[in-house]
């Protein structure tokens, strides 16, 4: 039986997914081989579709992107309030492409791990937040 097809028009759909990267990223580290930039990736997707979760939300169509300010400035032109914490996330972008491969950029440090990881988690919980309320303020 082939795997059922969910909806990319279901806010939860897309904080399923998120979370699934939050939770890549937190028990991922416990692994010796796991990069930190493979850590910051997860961390990444994580916040880039918690952002997609509320412009969802919010019956905004979005670009296929990983630049999360782009996205989090999409959703700021709806109305909703992006609270600081959740604007940081803008910082996660470079790891949506360039810590994937080798010799692209420079290794992630473990406090790269844990501030990607804090941010990411900002922005899950804010989008939580609004996708339970049923509507963005």
């Amino acid at each position: 039986m082939p795997p059922r097809l969910r909806s990319a028009n279901d806010p939860a759909e897309w904080l399923r997914h998120a979370r699934s990267n939050l939770s890549r990223c937190r028990a991922d580290r416990r692994l010796p081989e796991v990069l930190f930039e493979d850590l910051c990736f997860d961390a990444q997707q994580a916040a880039e579709k918690a952002v997609k979760a509320v412009l969802v939300l919010n019956g905004r169509r979005f670009p296929k992107t990983h630049d999360v300010g782009e996205l989090l400035d999409l959703v700021a032109a709806t109305g909703v309030t992006v609270p600081q914490e959740v604007l940081l996330a803008k910082r996660l972008t470079p790891y949506a492409v360039a810590g994937r491969y080798p010799g692209v950029s420079e290794d992630a440090s473990e406090e790269d791990y844990r501030e990607a990881l804090a941010t990411a988690e900002h922005a899950v919980r804010w989008a939580e937040a609004l996708v339970a309320a049923g509507k963005a303020p």
